[in-house]
């Protein structure tokens, strides 16, 4: 289904207007006296604030895009975590031949072995993590000592593995953080080599996507509001957007077609509060933005627009035992208001409310 986008707060005028008689600007008689009304049932006040038109777009609350773990382990599949589990640094991936495979904090892969003399940033990388894994006795630099070797062998103690002083894919994998573990692709007893199972982050997110036309809103750190299926609202802020738009095959399109006006990017929003999103796992949402917004005008409720016989909307203005009609222009409605100008309405001034 194409995801569409729900205006709230909007009022339309002919909503506003609708069953209200048209009034007229005139109301003086012939002696130049102002002509008196009969007074309006309910008044209400022009107030000076900030009006904020929000706009509703469906979004999805999960862990993010599931990413294959490949293992490079040699042997048979002996132990394997079960989905959902969630696995921090220096915890076993999965275990072969009663080896763990340990997961370790980075962005690069391990891609040779580590041994004395070699150089790089890969060395760096797994030396920070030793180090945050509480050994030392070695630099965190980029050249693998010997010093370093001593400490991997302490390390390859600990796990119970033959403490060669190398490290090596087969005993490590390298994530950007812990990992929640999503659906496996094999199970004990098969080859521990290959892609085991999918995993996400840890911290859930919802992803929004939208279309390429409608994305001005979706700027790093915009906040949101994150509407969660049973109606509680939680803050959210942007935190990606993606720059590369994909095509919306959500309608029937004819083979072949392509239409610049279906193609979305993914926007990602954060939500720090993870324990107000409770048991919630992965479930459809809502994402309000501000679609406009303005700052310090007059505003008055909706329903104290009047038709006028003239054309265009007015206020019944309140002074005393006597009220008149003024013209007024409108702007931004939002949340049953509406922005007013001109027709000399002030902050402060009594209008009345329609019978």
């Amino acid at each position: 289904m194409k995801r569409g986008l729900v205006f709230a707060g909007v009022a339309l005028v002919a909503v506003a207007a609708a069953g209200v008689a048209a009034v007229g600007l005139g109301g003086d008689r012939a002696d130049g006296t102002e002509e008196p009304s009969s007074q309006p049932a309910t008044t209400t006040q022009v107030t000076r604030q900030t009006l904020v038109q929000a706009t509703t777009v469906e979004g999805e609350l999960s862990h993010g895009e599931p990413v294959p773990l490949e293992s490079h382990a040699r042997g048979t599949v002996t132990w394997l975590p079960a989905a959902g589990a969630t696995i921090s640094r220096g915890q076993p991936l999965l275990r072969a031949d009663e080896r763990p495979v340990v997961l370790l904090y980075g962005t690069l892969p391990i891609y040779r072995p580590l041994a004395p003399g070699v150089e790089g940033a890969d060395v760096k990388q797994f030396e920070s993590n030793l180090r945050a894994l509480g050994y030392t006795g070695f630099t965190v630099d980029d050249e693998y000592t010997s010093s370093t070797a001593s400490a991997v062998k302490r390390w390859q103690e600990d796990l119970g593995v033959t403490e060669t002083g190398t490290v090596d894919a087969s005993l490590v994998a390298v994530a950007p953080a812990a990992i929640r573990v999503g659906e496996l692709s094999v199970r004990v007893g098969s080859p521990a080599g290959g892609q085991v199972y999918s995993y996400t982050g840890t911290t859930r997110i919802v992803t929004v996507p939208v279309d390429a036309g409608e994305a001005a809103w979706a700027v790093r750190n915009a906040p949101v509001t994150v509407t969660l299926p049973d109606g509680r609202e939680i803050a959210g802020k942007v935190a990606s957007v993606g720059t590369v738009a994909t095509e919306d095959d959500s309608q029937d399109q004819p083979p072949g077609s392509t239409s610049t006006d279906d193609a979305q990017i993914e926007v990602t929003v954060t939500v720090a509060d993870q324990r107000a999103l409770g048991s919630l796992q992965q479930t459809p949402v809502d994402v309000a933005y501000v679609a406009e917004e303005r700052q310090d005008v007059l505003t008055v409720p909706v329903a104290a627009l009047l038709a006028l016989a003239e054309g265009g909307y007015g206020l019944e203005v309140v002074d005393g035992g006597t009220s008149r009609y003024i013209a007024v222009d409108t702007g931004l409605f939002a949340d049953g208001r509406v922005e007013v100008s001109g027709g000399g309405v002030a902050e402060g001034m009594t209008v009345g409310l329609p019978k």
